[in-house]
């Protein structure tokens, strides 16, 4: 390229569109020499280097941050996939892990998969093909073989809530079972006599989990049968129609307990248009400690997870994995609270 030629571009406003060829052409070497430069990898002589440096400021070239990867062997970004962004669980989360990867320098590919198996690996998939250093996994389809594959490809993993089985990668989770049974022990403690739960898709760990713990903690009780159970699909819709049937079925119920706050908002919302105070008349309590819970009336008693902790720690994990400092595939699981408020009886407060 000759100088005469630059200034059209200067002129256009095409010297930003400069590709790694225009440099070498312009500096007179080889793609492969100015590609030592950028990445400075590999011997190039003073005068030489001089000339490309030269070149990549007139014609403004910016190296694409994946080529320059590619040369490095990093990137610099990481996936997180996520089933359903519009929960703000998940929304919360995605913050958390896009505050902590950008303050060690990460860029982060989010991914939504609407809790589609199909979606969950085209975005795996895709991912691989970007070259992304690592992946942050809370859907909840991954199989062991789908795990070994991304291992034997050398793409770092960590996984939200529970992998398909013990000790094949790293799990960041919250102790959703004992959650469960603190909300139980909450509902019998301010005196309710017969307590129902709406439950979310049991493909879905978490959910299995919080179901388990319910159980465990009332199955002892002569009142308890499993027609108090009810499906509410972890949505708000899901929590209403769970509240209609439930109440059908056992109209004396005076506590609820729902597997997410998403629930909760719905019962609540179902209760209210059914003339049914909360909590004079029923108690209801849910579980994620979202912020929604706080602008209700009456504000929503919740187990709270620690949404920021856990995205932040899980990302720190994966970034450690990523630089080779984290070989074990250990398990992180974290407490929860009990958060009280309005829509159970008594004062407002956090029991851990």
């Amino acid at each position: 390229m000759k100088i005469a030629d630059l200034a059209v571009l200067r002129e256009t406003g095409e010297c930003s569109m400069a590709t790694i060829r225009d440099v070498a052409k312009l500096a007179n070497v080889s793609i492969a020499t100015v590609s030592r430069v950028i990445n400075q990898n590999g011997y190039v002589n003073g005068e030489t280097k001089k000339k490309v440096n030269n070149a990549i400021e007139l014609l403004k070239y910016k190296p694409n941050s994946i080529a320059k990867g590619l040369a490095s062997g990093k990137t610099k970004t990481m996936a997180l996939i996520l089933p359903d962004i519009s929960n703000p669980f998940f929304s919360e989360l995605a913050r958390a892990v896009e505050d902590s990867a950008s303050s060690q320098g990460y860029t982060v590919f989010l991914c939504n998969t609407d809790s589609d198996t199909n979606k969950e690996k085209d975005y795996i998939r895709k991912m691989k093909d970007r070259f992304v250093d690592g992946i942050l996994f809370a859907g909840h389809t991954l199989q062991e073989p789908e795990i070994k594959t991304l291992e034997e490809e050398k793409i770092p993993l960590v996984v939200l809530d529970r992998a398909p089985g013990e000790d094949i990668c790293l799990v960041v989770r919250s102790n959703n079972r004992e959650g469960a049974k603190l909300a139980v022990r909450h509902l019998l403690e301010i005196g309710c006599n017969k307590i129902a739960h709406i439950y979310g898709p049991q493909e879905v760990a978490t959910a299995r989990e919080r179901l388990l713990g319910f159980e465990e903690a009332v199955k002892e009780f002569s009142w308890y049968t499993p027609s108090l159970l009810e499906q509410g699909d972890f949505t708000i819709k899901g929590g209403m129609d769970a509240v209609g049937l439930l109440l059908k079925r056992h109209p004396d119920v005076d506590g609820i307990f729902t597997g997410n706050d998403l629930m909760a908002l719905g019962a609540l919302k179902k209760l209210k248009q059914l003339k049914i105070k909360v909590p004079d008349q029923i108690s209801l309590i849910g579980f994620d400690g979202i912020e929604l819970t706080e602008i209700t009336e009456p504000e929503i008693t919740t187990i709270a997870q620690p949404i920021y902790q856990i995205g932040s720690l899980a990302t720190s994990l994966l970034i450690k994995k990523i630089e080779g400092s984290l070989l074990l595939h250990k398990s992180h699981e974290i407490d929860v609270e009990l958060v009280v408020r309005g829509s159970t009886k008594g004062n407002s407060k956090v029991i851990s």
